[in-house]
Protein backbone atom coordinates (compact mmCIF):
# COMPACT_ATOMS: atom_id res chain seq x y z
CA UNK A 1 0.00 0.00 0.00
CA UNK A 2 1.86 3.14 -0.89
CA UNK A 3 -1.45 5.83 -1.43
CA UNK A 4 -4.30 6.13 0.74
CA UNK A 5 -6.86 4.50 -2.47
CA UNK A 6 -4.93 1.86 -2.39
CA UNK A 7 -6.53 0.37 0.78
CA UNK A 8 -9.56 0.99 0.20
CA UNK A 9 -9.26 -0.99 -3.55
CA UNK A 10 -7.70 -3.80 -1.43
CA UNK A 11 -10.01 -4.29 1.75
CA UNK A 12 -12.56 -6.53 0.00
CA UNK A 13 -9.85 -8.29 -1.93
CA UNK A 14 -7.87 -9.53 0.94
CA UNK A 15 -10.91 -10.27 2.96
CA UNK A 16 -12.12 -12.67 -0.09
CA UNK A 17 -8.44 -13.84 -0.46
CA UNK A 18 -8.58 -14.68 3.13
CA UNK A 19 -11.97 -16.79 2.77
CA UNK A 20 -10.85 -19.02 0.41
CA UNK A 21 -7.72 -19.69 2.96
CA UNK A 22 -5.27 -17.79 1.48
CA UNK A 23 -2.52 -16.31 3.70
CA UNK A 24 -2.09 -12.34 2.91
CA UNK A 25 0.90 -9.91 4.08
CA UNK A 26 0.68 -6.36 4.19
CA UNK A 27 3.23 -4.00 3.34
CA UNK A 28 2.55 -0.22 3.19
CA UNK A 29 4.93 3.37 3.36
CA UNK A 30 3.86 6.51 5.40
CA UNK A 31 2.40 8.38 2.60
CA UNK A 32 -0.70 10.73 3.15
CA UNK A 33 -3.53 9.13 4.74
CA UNK A 34 -2.24 5.37 4.06
CA UNK A 35 -1.28 3.88 7.72
CA UNK A 36 -4.35 5.78 9.20
CA UNK A 37 -6.41 4.30 6.58
CA UNK A 38 -5.15 1.15 7.54
CA UNK A 39 -5.73 1.31 11.25
CA UNK A 40 -9.43 2.41 10.70
CA UNK A 41 -10.06 -0.20 8.54
CA UNK A 42 -8.23 -2.73 11.07
CA UNK A 43 -5.80 -4.27 8.60
CA UNK A 44 -2.47 -5.00 10.12
CA UNK A 45 0.26 -4.13 8.20
CA UNK A 46 4.15 -3.48 8.53
CA UNK A 47 5.33 -0.70 6.91
CA UNK A 48 8.80 1.12 5.70
CA UNK A 49 9.37 3.96 3.92
CA UNK A 50 8.17 7.08 3.25
CA UNK A 51 7.12 9.29 0.16
CA UNK A 52 10.26 10.73 -1.53
CA UNK A 53 8.80 13.98 -2.43
CA UNK A 54 8.46 15.82 -5.33
CA UNK A 55 11.53 16.10 -7.00
CA UNK A 56 12.55 13.15 -9.03
CA UNK A 57 15.85 12.43 -7.60
CA UNK A 58 14.51 11.96 -4.22
CA UNK A 59 12.05 9.62 -5.61
CA UNK A 60 14.47 7.55 -6.94
CA UNK A 61 16.06 7.51 -3.97
CA UNK A 62 12.96 6.62 -2.29
CA UNK A 63 12.32 4.08 -4.29
CA UNK A 64 15.50 2.34 -4.26
CA UNK A 65 15.88 2.65 -0.03
CA UNK A 66 12.03 1.01 -0.23
CA UNK A 67 12.91 -1.33 -2.80
CA UNK A 68 15.69 -3.06 -0.27
CA UNK A 69 13.41 -3.26 2.58
CA UNK A 70 10.48 -4.86 0.44
CA UNK A 71 12.95 -7.62 -0.68
CA UNK A 72 14.24 -8.35 2.83
CA UNK A 73 10.49 -8.30 4.22
CA UNK A 74 9.68 -11.04 0.95
CA UNK A 75 13.29 -13.22 1.20
CA UNK A 76 12.94 -17.00 2.48
CA UNK A 77 9.05 -16.64 2.95
CA UNK A 78 8.11 -18.42 0.11
CA UNK A 79 5.82 -16.40 -1.34
CA UNK A 80 3.63 -17.19 -4.45
CA UNK A 81 1.98 -13.89 -5.83
CA UNK A 82 2.53 -10.07 -5.21
CA UNK A 83 -0.44 -7.94 -5.68
CA UNK A 84 0.05 -3.66 -6.28
CA UNK A 85 -2.10 -0.96 -7.27
CA UNK A 86 1.07 0.69 -9.30
CA UNK A 87 3.76 -0.09 -6.68
CA UNK A 88 6.88 -0.01 -8.31
CA UNK A 89 9.05 -0.81 -5.09
CA UNK A 90 7.06 -4.19 -4.40
CA UNK A 91 7.14 -4.89 -8.66
CA UNK A 92 11.13 -4.58 -7.85
CA UNK A 93 11.51 -6.14 -4.69
CA UNK A 94 8.80 -9.30 -6.62
CA UNK A 95 11.30 -9.49 -9.32
CA UNK A 96 14.22 -9.87 -8.06
CA UNK A 97 12.77 -12.81 -5.52
CA UNK A 98 11.62 -14.26 -8.80
CA UNK A 99 7.70 -14.06 -7.28
CA UNK A 100 4.93 -13.40 -9.70
CA UNK A 101 3.74 -10.01 -9.45
CA UNK A 102 0.22 -8.73 -10.57
CA UNK A 103 0.06 -4.99 -11.54
CA UNK A 104 -3.58 -3.16 -11.38
CA UNK A 105 -3.85 0.67 -12.21
CA UNK A 106 -6.33 2.80 -13.86
CA UNK A 107 -4.27 5.76 -15.26
CA UNK A 108 -2.44 5.17 -17.92
CA UNK A 109 -0.06 8.56 -18.45
CA UNK A 110 2.15 7.40 -15.24
CA UNK A 111 4.76 6.94 -17.37
CA UNK A 112 7.73 6.64 -15.29
CA UNK A 113 5.87 4.21 -13.01
CA UNK A 114 4.04 2.02 -16.16
CA UNK A 115 7.78 1.35 -17.64
CA UNK A 116 8.67 0.22 -14.66
CA UNK A 117 5.63 -2.07 -13.15
CA UNK A 118 4.02 -3.28 -16.38
CA UNK A 119 7.33 -5.06 -17.48
CA UNK A 120 7.76 -6.51 -14.18
CA UNK A 121 4.40 -8.03 -14.46
CA UNK A 122 3.03 -11.43 -15.38
CA UNK A 123 0.01 -9.81 -15.76
CA UNK A 124 -1.98 -6.22 -15.94
CA UNK A 125 -5.14 -5.49 -14.83
CA UNK A 126 -7.02 -2.16 -15.87
CA UNK A 127 -10.58 -1.08 -16.26
CA UNK A 128 -11.94 -1.84 -20.01
CA UNK A 129 -12.28 1.80 -20.66
CA UNK A 130 -8.24 2.54 -21.04
CA UNK A 131 -7.61 1.60 -24.89
CA UNK A 132 -4.98 -1.49 -24.87
CA UNK A 133 -3.29 0.03 -27.87
CA UNK A 134 -1.81 2.61 -25.21
CA UNK A 135 -0.91 0.11 -22.66
CA UNK A 136 1.85 -1.87 -25.29
CA UNK A 137 4.63 0.74 -25.15
CA UNK A 138 4.58 -0.05 -21.36
CA UNK A 139 5.43 -4.10 -22.35
CA UNK A 140 1.23 -4.40 -21.53
CA UNK A 141 0.24 -6.30 -24.91
CA UNK A 142 -2.33 -9.42 -25.18
CA UNK A 143 -0.22 -11.91 -23.35
CA UNK A 144 -0.21 -9.62 -20.06
CA UNK A 145 -3.79 -7.42 -20.25
CA UNK A 146 -6.62 -8.59 -18.87
CA UNK A 147 -9.54 -5.93 -18.61
CA UNK A 148 -12.52 -5.49 -16.07
CA UNK A 149 -15.77 -3.80 -16.78
CA UNK A 150 -16.36 -0.27 -14.50
CA UNK A 151 -14.96 1.55 -12.22
CA UNK A 152 -12.56 0.39 -9.23
CA UNK A 153 -14.52 1.68 -7.08
CA UNK A 154 -17.95 0.15 -8.16
CA UNK A 155 -16.05 -3.32 -6.87
CA UNK A 156 -14.63 -1.65 -3.18
CA UNK A 157 -17.67 0.43 -2.51
CA UNK A 158 -19.88 -2.65 -3.09
CA UNK A 159 -20.62 -3.34 0.40
CA UNK A 160 -20.37 0.38 1.33
CA UNK A 161 -23.00 2.13 2.89
CA UNK A 162 -22.73 5.75 4.83
CA UNK A 163 -21.81 6.58 7.94
CA UNK A 164 -24.66 9.14 8.51
CA UNK A 165 -23.02 10.59 11.60
CA UNK A 166 -19.91 11.52 9.33
CA UNK A 167 -21.11 14.97 8.78
CA UNK A 168 -22.06 15.73 12.76
CA UNK A 169 -18.77 14.98 13.89
CA UNK A 170 -17.08 17.66 11.71
CA UNK A 171 -19.64 19.92 12.39
CA UNK A 172 -21.01 20.09 9.31
CA UNK A 173 -24.72 22.62 8.58
CA UNK A 174 -26.31 20.06 6.46
CA UNK A 175 -28.92 22.50 5.40
CA UNK A 176 -25.85 24.54 3.58
CA UNK A 177 -24.93 22.91 0.37
CA UNK A 178 -22.08 20.68 1.26
CA UNK A 179 -18.90 19.96 -1.27
CA UNK A 180 -16.50 17.70 -0.46
CA UNK A 181 -13.26 19.25 -1.91
CA UNK A 182 -9.67 17.49 -2.85
CA UNK A 183 -6.33 18.93 -4.00
CA UNK A 184 -4.59 18.32 -6.67
CA UNK A 185 -1.99 15.36 -6.01
CA UNK A 186 0.85 18.18 -5.60
CA UNK A 187 3.98 15.56 -5.08
CA UNK A 188 3.20 13.14 -8.48
CA UNK A 189 5.87 13.59 -11.19
CA UNK A 190 2.37 13.07 -13.63
CA UNK A 191 1.07 16.46 -12.20
CA UNK A 192 3.60 18.66 -12.73
CA UNK A 193 1.95 21.58 -13.38
CA UNK A 194 0.64 23.80 -11.01
CA UNK A 195 -2.86 23.74 -10.99
CA UNK A 196 -4.06 27.67 -10.61
CA UNK A 197 -7.49 26.52 -10.87
CA UNK A 198 -7.39 24.84 -6.71
CA UNK A 199 -7.22 28.19 -5.07
CA UNK A 200 -9.55 29.67 -7.11
CA UNK A 201 -12.46 27.12 -5.99
CA UNK A 202 -11.16 27.61 -2.52
CA UNK A 203 -11.97 31.04 -2.45
CA UNK A 204 -15.02 30.51 -4.20
CA UNK A 205 -16.35 28.08 -1.82
CA UNK A 206 -14.90 29.44 1.31
CA UNK A 207 -16.58 32.99 1.37
CA UNK A 208 -19.75 31.68 0.58
CA UNK A 209 -22.22 31.48 3.55
CA UNK A 210 -24.83 29.11 2.14
CA UNK A 211 -21.84 26.67 1.41
CA UNK A 212 -19.68 24.29 4.37
CA UNK A 213 -16.91 23.08 1.93
CA UNK A 214 -15.09 20.15 3.37
CA UNK A 215 -11.17 20.51 2.38
CA UNK A 216 -9.40 16.61 2.73
CA UNK A 217 -5.89 17.63 1.82
CA UNK A 218 -3.63 14.83 0.73
CA UNK A 219 -0.30 15.84 3.06
CA UNK A 220 0.37 18.19 6.04
CA UNK A 221 1.93 20.93 4.12
CA UNK A 222 -1.85 21.10 2.36
CA UNK A 223 -3.71 20.77 5.44
CA UNK A 224 -1.25 24.06 6.57
CA UNK A 225 -2.16 26.31 3.59
CA UNK A 226 -5.58 25.62 3.73
CA UNK A 227 -5.79 26.24 6.86
CA UNK A 228 -3.86 29.50 6.87
CA UNK A 229 -6.30 31.22 4.44
CA UNK A 230 -9.23 31.50 6.81
CA UNK A 231 -12.10 30.86 4.52
CA UNK A 232 -14.95 30.89 7.05
CA UNK A 233 -16.75 28.25 5.07
CA UNK A 234 -13.90 25.61 4.63
CA UNK A 235 -14.02 22.82 7.09
CA UNK A 236 -10.25 21.28 6.85
CA UNK A 237 -10.12 17.72 9.42
CA UNK A 238 -7.35 17.23 11.32
CA UNK A 239 -7.08 13.58 10.42
CA UNK A 240 -8.22 10.71 8.40
CA UNK A 241 -11.55 10.74 8.11
CA UNK A 242 -14.43 8.24 6.32
CA UNK A 243 -14.12 9.87 3.44
CA UNK A 244 -16.56 8.17 1.20
CA UNK A 245 -19.44 8.79 4.16
CA UNK A 246 -18.97 12.42 3.53
CA UNK A 247 -18.66 12.03 -0.44
CA UNK A 248 -22.03 10.01 -0.28
CA UNK A 249 -23.75 12.59 1.86
CA UNK A 250 -22.36 15.76 0.32
CA UNK A 251 -24.38 17.71 -2.64
CA UNK A 252 -21.10 17.87 -4.46
CA UNK A 253 -17.78 17.06 -4.64
CA UNK A 254 -14.93 19.24 -6.52
CA UNK A 255 -11.93 17.37 -7.07
CA UNK A 256 -8.40 17.27 -8.51
CA UNK A 257 -7.89 13.61 -7.72
CA UNK A 258 -8.80 11.00 -10.48
CA UNK A 259 -9.89 8.36 -7.30
CA UNK A 260 -12.50 11.02 -5.32
CA UNK A 261 -13.65 11.07 -8.57
CA UNK A 262 -15.06 8.20 -9.39
CA UNK A 263 -15.84 7.50 -6.16
CA UNK A 264 -18.40 10.24 -6.52
CA UNK A 265 -19.66 8.84 -9.81
CA UNK A 266 -19.76 5.70 -8.03
CA UNK A 267 -22.06 6.59 -5.29
CA UNK A 268 -24.03 8.97 -7.35
CA UNK A 269 -22.90 12.27 -6.02
CA UNK A 270 -22.59 15.75 -8.49
CA UNK A 271 -18.77 15.61 -9.57
CA UNK A 272 -16.68 18.35 -10.92
CA UNK A 273 -12.48 17.36 -11.86
CA UNK A 274 -9.83 20.19 -11.74
CA UNK A 275 -7.59 17.73 -13.12
CA UNK A 276 -4.87 19.72 -14.57
CA UNK A 277 -2.86 16.87 -16.25
CA UNK A 278 -3.69 14.41 -19.40
CA UNK A 279 -6.65 13.16 -18.90
CA UNK A 280 -6.55 8.85 -18.92
CA UNK A 281 -9.15 6.74 -20.51
CA UNK A 282 -11.15 6.01 -17.36
CA UNK A 283 -11.87 9.71 -17.14
CA UNK A 284 -12.69 10.47 -20.56
CA UNK A 285 -15.24 7.38 -21.08
CA UNK A 286 -16.98 9.37 -17.86
CA UNK A 287 -16.78 12.55 -19.06
CA UNK A 288 -18.52 11.60 -22.64
CA UNK A 289 -21.16 9.46 -20.40
CA UNK A 290 -22.13 12.78 -18.57
CA UNK A 291 -21.04 11.17 -15.16
CA UNK A 292 -17.73 13.67 -14.67
CA UNK A 293 -17.89 17.25 -15.39
CA UNK A 294 -14.57 19.23 -16.17
CA UNK A 295 -14.36 22.66 -14.13
CA UNK A 296 -12.31 25.26 -15.87
CA UNK A 297 -13.44 28.17 -13.99
CA UNK A 298 -14.45 28.23 -10.70
CA UNK A 299 -17.84 30.61 -10.86
CA UNK A 300 -19.36 28.04 -13.20
CA UNK A 301 -19.68 25.30 -10.25
CA UNK A 302 -23.30 25.04 -9.62
CA UNK A 303 -24.23 24.67 -6.08
CA UNK A 304 -27.50 23.33 -4.96
CA UNK A 305 -28.86 21.02 -2.53
CA UNK A 306 -29.28 17.54 -3.92
CA UNK A 307 -33.03 16.68 -4.73
CA UNK A 308 -32.31 12.74 -5.10
CA UNK A 309 -30.00 10.36 -4.61
CA UNK A 310 -28.08 9.65 -7.81
CA UNK A 311 -27.99 6.08 -9.06
CA UNK A 312 -25.93 3.80 -7.67
CA UNK A 313 -23.24 1.05 -9.39
CA UNK A 314 -22.56 -1.83 -7.22
CA UNK A 315 -20.06 -4.73 -9.11
CA UNK A 316 -18.91 -8.44 -7.24
CA UNK A 317 -15.42 -8.09 -5.98
CA UNK A 318 -14.60 -11.45 -6.28
CA UNK A 319 -14.43 -10.80 -9.84
CA UNK A 320 -11.20 -8.79 -9.42
CA UNK A 321 -9.95 -12.10 -7.16
CA UNK A 322 -10.61 -14.47 -9.97
CA UNK A 323 -8.19 -12.09 -12.08
CA UNK A 324 -5.99 -11.31 -9.94
CA UNK A 325 -5.24 -15.33 -8.82
CA UNK A 326 -5.76 -16.38 -12.68
CA UNK A 327 -3.18 -18.18 -14.65
CA UNK A 328 -0.98 -15.44 -17.03
CA UNK A 329 -1.87 -16.58 -19.93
Amino acid sequence: MTAPAHVLVFRPIIERLRRQGHEVEITARDYAQTLELLELHGIDHTHFGRHGGATRAKKVAALVSRTRAMRRFGKGKHFDLALAHGSNDLALAASSLRIPAADMFDYEFATAQHNVGCRLARRVVTPDSIPPDRLERYGAGPDKLVQYPGLKEEYYLADFEPNESVMDELGVNRERVTVVVRPPPDVSLYHRKSNKLFPAVLDRLGRDDDVHAIVLPRTQEQRMYVKALGLPSVIVPDHAVDAQSLIALADLVVSAGGTMNREAVALGTPVYTTYGGRLGGVDEWLIREGRLRPLTNARAIELQKRGTDGARTRRDPAILVNILLGTPR
